[in-house]
């Protein structure tokens, strides 16, 4: 089955925006385009508003002589370029001109400038004379050739001047047409030549910006879920601060804490449930333990004896475990010597008539360490108990505490196969099925060893039998 691997959002993001942004980049010439086809605007300059307004004003008089008009547009449009000057002529060579015509236009009837039909006439740097248009136009005279301006001489702007000028000429057939089938090729390889620059400066800006955009909007989920990542059943009832997530996953947030909720109250009930039944269970086996001693003393009395002590055993590590989760406070400084060999010289009596030697090797100096000290009793008898029910009756029973915090309970018995180092700290799960423990001892040391910041385990080398180690950080003397 081939594994799914989550998707990085800032890329996802960062695609869909170049994308996004080609794509509304075509969208709007597209529609610039159309509306330009449909509107057919006409974008003219001075010079060009003079040439289009020159069309409807030449026009002929009664003996076919070339007159310009005054219409109201052109004097309006002479009041505010009162310089303007024009030349208009006609294909018969006539004539007509107003306005102070610059010195080298007024004589200029060369047969290129005749044949010319658009263009706009500019000099160098050092020449004054001011750029015209020379065009062909269409009036009621016919067609004339008009060059004109609106300055008489380029000293006349004032100080800065910009001029942008455009013309496109599309291939043509013989009848004048235009040649698409050669024109439309051109105008793809000249529409790509303009946009992919474009297309390739915003996929790269954003490309770059992303990361870091979607990096800072998300560090506050970030910083959420870095604190979800420590929620354990130790702190169950955290809730994860919404403040600073973001609007679209602060549901997401809200749902997980009332599920966060929701567990810590299911959870709480069933510690309630299992510490009361604890309860409850020892005063059922207490009385049963009284009336089997007033037994008569026999084998199977003797076994009944060992299973009510078992069960009793049992409930009394179920009571232990929930009373885990309840706050205990800091703890005390406490020297983990004496602390250690307490519980050795309590165990004695019953390693000894289990059949073991019971030894204890404490450090020339003392270990202190900051503990619950019930709790710590409670996790160095249950490794002191465990090597009991499981080395068959046979060898030492050693318990070693180091200057590094760690205490060690060795035996000589069978030994824990490596493969199950992990499984006999599970709650309830027993190495040997008919053994007398009730598979809860390591896990309660377990629990226990972590409520301390320290850790539990079964070491591996070539000696014979087991060794468990609970090591415990340590602490300055109090």
């Amino acid at each position: 089955m081939k594994k799914i691997r989550p998707r990085s959002l800032q890329w996802v993001l960062v695609r869909r925006l170049i994308v996004l942004q080609a794509t509304t980049l075509l969208i709007f010439i597209g529609l610039f385009s159309l509306v330009l086809w449909v509107a057919n605007p006409k974008l003219l300059v001075d010079n060009e508003a003079a040439v289009d307004l020159l069309k409807s004003a030449i026009d002929r008089d009664a003996d076919g002589k070339l007159i310009v008009r005054d219409t109201a547009e052109l004097n309006a449009f002479r009041e505010e370029f009162p310089r303007l000057w024009f030349i208009a002529r006609d294909t018969g060579g006539q004539s007509v001109q107003q306005g102070d015509i610059p010195l080298g236009y007024e004589n200029d009837t060369s047969d290129l400038l005749k044949a010319v039909d658009h263009a706009t006439l500019g000099f160098s740097e050092g020449d004054l004379r001011p750029e015209a248009v020379v065009s062909k136009i269409d009036t009621k005279a016919g067609p004339i050739q008009v060059i004109t301006s609106t300055r008489a001489s380029r000293d006349e702007n004032e100080g800065l001047e910009i001029n942008i000028d455009m013309q496109v000429d599309m291939a043509r057939n013989p009848d004048g047409s235009t040649a698409w089938i050669r024109v439309v090729p051109v105008l793809i390889i000249v529409i790509i030549a303009l946009l992919l620059p474009i297309i390739i400066v915003m996929g790269v800006t954003t490309l770059v910006t992303t990361p870091a955009v979607v990096r800072r909007s998300l560090a506050g989920l970030v910083a959420t879920a870095t604190q979800a990542g420590r929620i354990d059943i130790n702190n169950r009832a955290m809730q994860l601060p919404i403040e600073q997530v973001p609007l679209e996953i602060t549901p997401l947030v809200q749902a997980f804490n009332h599920a966060l909720a929701r567990l810590g109250q299911g959870y709480d009930q069933h510690n309630r449930f299992l510490t009361d039944a604890a309860h409850e269970l020892r005063t059922p086996i207490a009385i049963l333990r009284t009336r089997a001693e007033l037994l008569t003393e026999d084998p199977q009395s003797a076994r009944l004896l060992q299973d009510i002590e078992r069960l009793s055993h049992l409930a009394q590590q179920l009571l232990d475990r929930q009373l885990l989760d309840q706050p205990v406070g800091p703890g005390e400084v406490v020297d983990l010597v004496p602390l250690a060999g307490q519980i050795v010289a309590d165990f004695a009596p019953l390693a000894i008539a289990a059949g073991y030697d019971l030894s204890f090797e404490p450090p020339a100096k003392p270990v202190y360490v900051q503990v619950n000290t019930l709790q710590i009793e409670q996790a160095v008898a249950n490794l002191i108990r465990n090597a009991i029910e499981h080395c068959d009756g046979k060898g030492t029973i050693t318990v070693l505490v180091d200057e590094t915090g760690g205490i060690e309970v060795r035996d000589e018995g069978p030994g824990i196969p490596e493969e199950e180092h992990e499984h006999v700290f599970e709650p309830f799960y027993r190495l040997r099925p008919r053994s007398s423990g009730a598979g809860l001892g390591l896990n309660l040391t377990r629990q226990i060893a972590r409520l301390h910041g320290g850790r539990v385990d079964i070491l591996t080398g070539p000696w014979r039998g087991a060794r468990i180690r609970l090591q415990l950080p340590i602490q300055k003397a109090a």
